[in-house]
């Protein structure tokens, strides 16, 4: 999910694809009202020592965690059964219900990465050298503030902003009839000879969060008409209006980040026993619950600061989920003519534009994501008991496009120094080697500072294909994003993280959000959404709602500030 996978600082231009992690700085890119425009990467466990382990046992364990395309963990139409044989009979409503059984819907999988480019952005770090935590510089703001949408501002990046100021720009419509109302003729993201004009860059990699970014900007513009023309904001300015309608976009974004998606992965008592609610006497009487955050392991002096245990280890969790295919809507397709061909790649080396999921380029027409495909609830007129798909179960193996990612996704082999040039395409050695040129602790190490009694070893390599000599090496001193997978697949009771990674994420993710001045939980710590279908209540599903009305549903009166 943290996708910040390579070195190097070659330049980007509009024209040029971004490699993961090799964007230069675009400047302090914090948006207008934040007060904090560079933290710094750290450790939480900076007592623990380095999980010294030989680079080639790393890359063997690397490859043995990518699906093996002959063991037939491949996709199946919709319909049949997946590839969890203990959820074969299972309706993909209960395997997708709210409190995360079995498995995530696929969605959030995207989510979660849409998440990690508002808080995280390392444009120096290498793998062919040892990277001290404290000198990198995170470039992206580590707070929830949506700076990947609103980049720096209609000031600072005014062609990023319609001429008004207030409503953000979107690009041309997936079809040659500009004026058309198919769900699945888009629209797609501003664009300039193919390259999306965007905050961030990054949310343009593949189809899925380049949908997703399309769909906060419409999300951001909804709100814009309704906070515009609600009298009770007649008199303010344009600017005043957008400040409001920020706001109310980032603080129901916060919402759905701690009580949708965290909640999916750890569970209701993990964010509670950290958000702590506790009465309050109020002035006016009577007890008023206030959060009372208790963090105990992600702790700071003055500012939060990104840990290096979040960032390189627990929240790649989602590398395990992801599919390798995906339905997208009731349109696209790589062939007409070929049976299941509407299942799209999610990546392809080579081939045409509907071909794969492939980011980087104006999508194909016709393929904007419907989100019933992808997220329950979701009003957009689609009908099918099998939607929405779920994600990969969480466990140590990963889907086979992530063993062999497109050069234009996985830059240039010289990144992964001392290796056969296709080991820089291999997702999970990529992840295992930034973890020891960052010397993370092992998981059994941060385990034991938990207080939490750590895997063995016979857990740790069940169904693990690698030689005696790589098992030796890790005896008792696992790779922590190898060990937060395993734990997930041993201990976790649902779709979720075990209580090793699972705390890692919740207390950096609520730690950001109090450690952030501007959110709700700072600036009204009682608030409760307002734009969702029931009081206090919103998820993904009602953002996207929002954003996108449902077939025949009138969408909010448009606000002209002119």
């Amino acid at each position: 999910m943290n996708d910040d996978l390579t070195g190097g600082s070659a330049p980007t231009t509009p024209t040029q694809p971004a490699f993961h992690g090799s964007l230069p700085p675009r400047g302090l890119s914090g948006t207008p009202s934040s007060t904090l425009f560079q933290g710094r990467f750290g450790r939480m466990f900076r007592n623990l020592p380095a999980c010294e382990v030989e680079d080639a046992s790393l890359v063997k364990l690397g490859q043995a965690m990518i699906q093996d395309l002959e063991e037939g963990k491949l996709d199946k139409p919709l319909g049949e059964p997946d590839e969890d044989e203990n959820t074969a009979e299972l309706s993909q409503e209960e395997q997708t219900d709210l409190d995360g059984k079995l498995r995530l819907p696929a969605g959030y999988t995207y989510f979660g990465q849409f998440v990690d480019h508002d808080i995280t952005f390392d444009p120096v770090s290498s793998l062919t050298r040892q990277n001290d935590p404290d000198g990198l510089a995170d470039f992206r703001t580590p707070r929830f503030d949506l700076d990947s949408l609103y980049g720096r501002g209609p000031s600072d990046q005014p062609y990023m902003y319609e001429e008004d100021g207030v409503h953000l720009r979107l690009g041309l419509k997936l079809s040659q009839d500009q004026t058309s109302e198919d769900p699945t003729a888009g629209p797609d993201l501003l664009r300039s000879n193919g390259r999306a004009l965007i905050g961030d860059p990054r949310n343009d990699e593949n189809t899925l969060v380049s949908q997703l970014q399309v769909t906060f900007i419409r999300f951001h513009n909804a709100v814009v008409d309704k906070v515009g023309t609600d009298p009770a904001n007649g008199k303010r300015s344009p600017d005043e209006i957008f400040k409001l309608a920020q706001q109310q976009v980032r603080w129901h974004y916060q919402w759905v980040v701690i009580h949708d998606f965290l909640r999916r992965l750890v569970g209701k008592d993990v964010i509670e026993d950290i958000l702590h609610p506790a009465p309050y006497k109020a002035p006016a009487g009577g007890d008023v619950f206030l959060p009372d955050p208790k963090r105990r392991f992600f702790t700071w002096e003055k500012e939060p600061y990104m840990p290096v245990e979040f960032s390189v280890a627990a929240y790649r969790f989602g590398h395990s989920i992801v599919r390798p295919s995906y339905l997208i809507n009731t349109e696209a397709t790589t062939d007409p003519h070929v049976e299941n061909a509407a299942r799209i790649p999610l990546f392809s080396q080579e081939g045409g534009p509907k071909q794969s999921l492939n980011g980087f380029r104006t999508v194909p027409d016709n393929w904007a994501v419907q989100w019933s495909f992808l997220l329950p609830g979701i009003h957009d007129g689609v009908e099918n008991p099998h939607l929405p798909q779920p994600g990969y179960k969480l466990d140590a193996q990963l889907s086979h496009p992530l063993g062999a990612l497109p050069s234009s996704t996985a830059g240039p082999a010289a990144l992964v120094a001392g290796f056969e040039e296709n080991i820089a395409q291999d997702l999970a050695v990529r992840n295992l080697l930034r973890g020891r040129r960052l010397d993370l602790p092992s998981g059994q190490d941060v385990a034991e500072a938990m207080g939490i009694p750590p895997l063995s070893d016979a857990e740790l390599f069940d169904g693990v294909e690698v030689d005696q000599t790589v098992k030796d090496d890790f005896a008792g001193r696992a790779p922590l994003w190898f060990y937060i997978l395993k734990e997930a697949e041993k201990r976790a009771d649902s779709a979720g993280l075990g209580p090793v990674g699972g705390r890692i994420v919740a207390e950096v993710l609520i730690g950001l959000l109090e450690g952030d001045p501007l959110s709700y939980l700072n600036v009204k710590p009682h608030w409760t959404p307002t734009l969702g279908p029931t009081e206090g209540k919103f998820t993904l599903s009602d953002l996207v709602n929002f954003a996108i009305p449902a077939p025949g549903q009138p969408a909010p009166s448009p606000y002209n500030p002119g």
